[in-house]
């Protein structure tokens, strides 16, 4: 049996309120690379499709696409988009359990914040030592030999 004979044409799906992936991704900011990838992964249902095979997204889809794409602005993983995506969906949920994600996860941003300024500070003061002339001594290269062989020493220790 031919699974397109319940499909629409492109221009009844259009019709329909349905759109392609590029027009997806135009309304949605995703790409439409990106689509394909959340779709493979099951971050959104699989698109249905018309006649010819071409996918196609509903406006719940596309709110859908954009709830990702707002959770990743916010550096929400793929896994914890999932877990967002499950409560989102579960309308008996306790937002309780959503807002302690959210705080789990601005703690973690706040740690990652902390360890790239530190990486900040001794970058900046790596280049203060250095005289950043025609000379070939550098502190920044000597710091990172030190780290490099300092850890290879107790390796072979």
């Amino acid at each position: 049996m031919n699974r397109h004979l319940s499909a629409p044409e492109l221009a009844q799906a259009k019709a329909e309120g349905l759109h392609n992936i590029g027009e997806a991704a135009q309304l949605s900011g995703v790409s439409a690379k990106m689509i394909r990838h959340y779709e493979s992964i099951r971050l959104i249902p699989e698109a249905g499709r018309s006649v010819a095979g071409y996918r196609l997204y509903s406006d719940a889809d596309l709110h859908r696409l954009r709830f990702i794409k707002r959770s990743r602005s916010l550096g929400f993983s793929i896994k914890q988009i999932e877990t967002l995506l499950g409560l989102w969906d579960n309308r008996s949920r306790e937002s309780a359990e959503v807002k302690r994600l959210a705080l789990d996860h601005a703690a973690e941003l706040a740690e990652k914040v902390r360890e790239m300024q530190t990486m900040q500070r001794t970058l900046e003061e790596l280049a203060r030592q250095c005289h950043g002339d025609e000379r070939p001594d550098c502190p920044i290269l000597q710091d990172l030999a030190a780290e490099c062989c300092d850890s290879g020493k107790a390796a072979r220790d």
